[in-house]
């Protein structure tokens, strides 16, 4: 959700210090979701949000308190719709704080920029410096800092191809439904 702001903001040419632009691109925007297409005012950006260019503005204009306001609106009213599983920094401490099962999937560094170098056909090196200061921006900022809710599983995914990763989740989803 936050990718697909970027990229509205990018192509809209707005600065992504611009707090109330940013956040009124928010209130207006339309994202929706059909399987594993994004769609944003109704075209299917699933390959654009992926830029790396993208990636970068989506870390900054999540920054936005208003930004983070109305896509957390946004995301509890998709949760309270239907049953959903849901991905992001801080869906288990802000957005859903009471969801019934929360995971926090990491890996090592070195790890995750190799996958996103692999995804997005850019050099290692690169990728890993965005990361990490995406990582930075995304710990020291004032509203919604990324952090792994007291209550959720860690899974270290460094070792794990995503099949061993999907049955650690299931794995955890199992047990906690059975109690």
């Amino acid at each position: 959700m936050y990718r697909a702001i970027a990229l509205w903001a990018l192509r809209a040419g707005i600065d992504l210090d611009d707090m109330l632009r940013l956040e009124q691109l928010a209130r207006e925007a339309r994202i929706e979701f059909d399987g594993d297409r994004v769609r944003l005012n109704g075209e299917d950006v699933t390959t654009s949000i992926r830029d790396p260019r993208v990636s970068e503005a989506a870390s900054k204009v999540s920054m936005a308190p208003g930004v983070r306001r109305a896509m957390r609106e946004e995301q509890r009213r998709i949760g309270l719709a239907n049953s959903v599983v849901m991905e992001g920094r801080d869906i288990g401490t802000v957005v859903f704080p009471d969801a019934q099962i929360k995971v926090y999937l990491d890996a090592s560094p070195e790890v995750r920029a190799g996958r996103r170098a692999k995804e997005t056909g850019a050099a290692v090196a690169s990728v890993a410096q965005e990361i990490a200061e995406r990582d930075q921006r995304d710990r020291s900022r004032t509203e919604a800092p990324l952090t792994q809710a007291p209550d959720a599983e860690y899974i270290d995914s460094t070792g794990l191809t995503p099949e061993q990763v999907e049955e650690a989740i299931l794995r955890i989803v199992r047990r906690r439904l059975s109690n």
